[in-house]
């Protein structure tokens, strides 16, 4: 990347609730997985009470946004139905949106009916791995709603999406598929896109890195990028552990995601993500001041 290139997204800001978040700063999206069998915190906090516990904590530890998941989409993992999903995932909003009430909540689902459930008690944002691409409602549901949206991008489904993952240009199809995207869902009337090029998700390791070492490209989508590598495999099989003990190796992954541009980091470690974007933003307004 020509280090004199600067790159202006269109989107700026997303609206949401009445809230408006600045994206001028890099945020940060806290997982709260409320499922069973998640890779790295299934069980943890899928009890009501735990899940508020945890998510209080990340709005202390610097959240901007907390990303409520119901489902598990693991390599491997079944999609399950929409009840189940809204079984985990209601309560939690509704407990979240009582206690507090100016937190911005993004629902992770591929279902429109769990996402429209979930916009009537108080979701702000819709985190679609499908991209609106498995179910058919779910652009009208968010259009009518005027919500975000999270895109992101993903070969298959969770249950196959990490056999044997073939690309001709890893790069060009995942933007492709993106300005496809882009254009269909802002003339189905939605405004606020994001954009996740899914690491992990039907990539093999030197797919994701590809797509890492390229991710400035994606800026000329004119939509904000977010990252969720957090424990992945793309960290833990470079440097040879599991999950629990990837913190570094993500931290390492976020700093450079930053510099290649995206805006918002969907982590579990939400303290050490906050730190690294305040080291970030030293030595980008250091470079702007040169």
């Amino acid at each position: 990347m020509d280090s004199k290139t600067t790159y202006f997204p269109l989107l700026t800001t997303l609206s949401t609730g009445g809230r408006v978040l600045d994206l001028s700063t890099p945020r940060i999206m806290g997982i709260l997985n409320v499922t069973p069998d998640s890779f790295y915190d299934g069980g943890r906090h899928h009890r009501l009470d735990a899940a508020v516990f945890h998510a209080n904590s990340m709005l202390q530890d610097g959240a901007d946004i907390i990303d409520i998941g119901g489902m598990s989409s693991r390599p491997g993992a079944t999609i399950i139905s929409p009840q189940e999903e809204m079984d985990r995932i209601l309560p939690v909003i509704i407990q979240l949106k009582r206690e507090f009430p100016q937190a911005i909540l993004s629902i992770d689902t591929l279902h429109g009916s769990t996402a429209l459930e979930a916009i009537r008690c108080g979701a702000d944002i819709i985190n679609d791995i499908s991209g609106g691409t498995y179910d058919a409602s779910m652009a009208d549901i968010i259009a009518t709603h005027q919500l975000p949206m999270v895109v992101m991008h993903m070969q298959g489904e969770p249950g196959t999406m990490q056999h044997n993952p073939q690309y001709n240009d890893v790069v060009e199809e995942v933007l492709q598929f993106f300005r496809e995207r882009i254009q269909t869902l802002m003339q189905q009337g939605i405004r606020q896109l994001i954009v996740d090029p899914g690491f992990g998700f039907g990539k093999a390791l030197h797919h994701n890195y590809l797509l890492g070492a390229h991710l400035d490209r994606f800026r000329a989508l004119g939509m904000p990028l977010m990252a969720g590598i957090s424990r992945k495999s793309m960290v833990t099989k470079v440097i040879g552990t599991r999950p629990e003990n990837a913190l570094n190796g993500s931290t390492a992954m976020h700093m450079y995601l930053l510099v290649k541009g995206v805006q918002i980091l969907r982590v579990h470690d939400v303290r050490e993500a906050w730190e690294t974007i305040r080291i970030y933003r030293e030595f980008a307004m250091a470079a702007a001041d040169a």
